[in-house]
């Protein structure tokens, strides 16, 4: 029983892995048997979780391919190549600009995007090539309910989302016949995070009011989900959006 799911000699990347959903996966995963590149632009942060855990402090902006070929590279040689990656790193809005889409600028798009998705797929970017070389590899992309319905007010942040569901299923198709490499994503409604820092109360309201188990998530239960997905034993699913939102949504 103790080694389902287990993860021991795998290394992991976790994109905004020092704080929220990415912290608690860091540790889930750490305490599978994996050593954790704590990925994370805020190096306090990063060097806190990655301390705990016993992993590895890696920070950058995921937006700069500079950033990310030192931070890949970096990982590689501290810990060895990467088996797991956990596209975990969003953004809701642009300095908390929550508005309908006509009052929106091409600046708040672009910002979103450029975490939300560039950023993702930079990422896989860099581990794809050594997961296909040695035929093996898990890819976890943190989407959201917003991806799957469409929040008002967050047009962008719902839009990226959705890009990223469709992304995975894409990238998951790609794979196909070039080893053990399976990517999914998983959609969470609203999260006990930091990121509620970006958000009004009234917003944050309207999102719990759709949430039938009639409660925020928790960061660990996300993290529980994510375990599996990173682990040998999802062998046969892959492309897949799993819905952990409380029951807001079941397809």
């Amino acid at each position: 029983m103790s080694n389902f799911f287990s993860l021991a000699g795998k290394v992991a990347v976790v994109t905004g892995g020092g704080q929220g959903i990415g912290e608690a996966i860091c540790r889930r995963l750490a305490g599978a048997g994996a050593k954790v590149g704590v990925f994370d632009m805020n190096a306090d942060s990063a060097n806190r979780v990655a301390k705990d855990i016993g992993g590895v402090a890696l920070v950058g902006d995921l937006t700069k391919e500079a950033d990310l070929d030192r931070v890949f590279a970096e990982v590689v040689q501290k810990a060895g190549p990467v088996d797991v990656l956990v596209n975990n790193a969003g953004v809701a809005s642009r300095k908390g600009r929550d508005v309908p889409i006509w009052e929106s600028v091409r600046e708040d798009w672009e910002f979103v995007f450029g975490i939300n998705v560039t950023g993702l797929v930079l990422c896989c970017k860099a581990v794809l090539p050594g997961m296909i070389e040695r035929k093996y590899g898990r890819i976890v992309n943190i989407a959201s309910i917003a991806g799957k319905e469409g929040n008002p007010k967050m047009a962008p942040y719902s839009a990226s989302k959705a890009a990223v569901i469709t992304l995975t299923k894409s990238l998951s198709k790609e794979l196909v016949g070039k080893g053990d490499i399976c990517v999914n994503s998983v959609a969470p409604a609203v999260i006990q995070t930091p990121i509620l820092d970006q958000l009004d109360q009234s917003q944050i309201n309207m999102m719990l009011s759709k949430i039938p188990l009639g409660r925020t998530g928790k960061p660990d239960e996300v993290a529980a989900l994510v375990h599996f997905l990173s682990s040998a034993d999802c062998s046969f699913t892959t492309g897949f959006c799993f819905d952990i939102s409380g029951g807001r949504a079941t397809y």
